[in-house]
């Protein structure tokens, strides 16, 4: 008889040649929605005097994918709004998107596909944002790095005060 504790966790799942399987695979990932707009066209071109001001929103979504076990659709939802003054110069809206086979325990599903996947998809919605950017006319917008460990947490707190309410 061993004195040795019991493994606490379960055996990771098997891939299909018999190896452990990874526990975060990207299977595929793509451009879902890309929006670029200049609603001054072109006599925004023509005024525009001072380097636009752009103001940023980001959401991370994940969804399983129906009909696949441990394969989820992770979304990463970037607008730029873009402004002189009061006056719009652009709106750039991209859902960018992974989807991804997850081997992990249910406790660190979350934090997988809310802070890995979305780790991976970035630099790639970073590199389309600004191309789209600098083709429609404008300087490219770089997106500074994105701290999704802060981000999630962020979700976490909010979603616990919701639910105290």
């Amino acid at each position: 008889m061993s004195d040795q504790p019991a493994p606490s966790s379960p055996i990771p799942p098997m891939g299909p040649n018999g190896q452990p399987a990874a526990p975060l695979q990207l299977n595929i990932q793509y451009t879902r929605d890309l929006s670029f707009e200049v609603p001054g066209a072109p006599e925004i071109f023509v005024t525009l005097r001072e380097q636009p001001r752009v103001d940023l929103s980001l959401d991370v979504q994940a969804r399983p994918v129906q009909g696949q076990n441990n394969v989820f659709e992770v979304s990463l939802q970037i607008r730029a709004d873009a402004k002189a003054g009061e006056t719009p110069c652009f709106i750039a809206e991209l859902a960018y998107c992974g989807v991804f086979t997850v081997n992990v325990g249910q406790e660190m599903l979350e934090p997988v596909l809310l802070v890995e996947c979305p780790r991976i998809l970035f630099p790639f919605a970073r590199n389309i944002l600004a191309d789209v950017t600098r083709d429609g006319g404008f300087p490219p917008v770089l997106l500074q790095p994105i701290d999704f460990v802060a981000l999630w947490q962020s979700r976490r707190a909010q979603g616990q005060q919701v639910g105290t309410a």
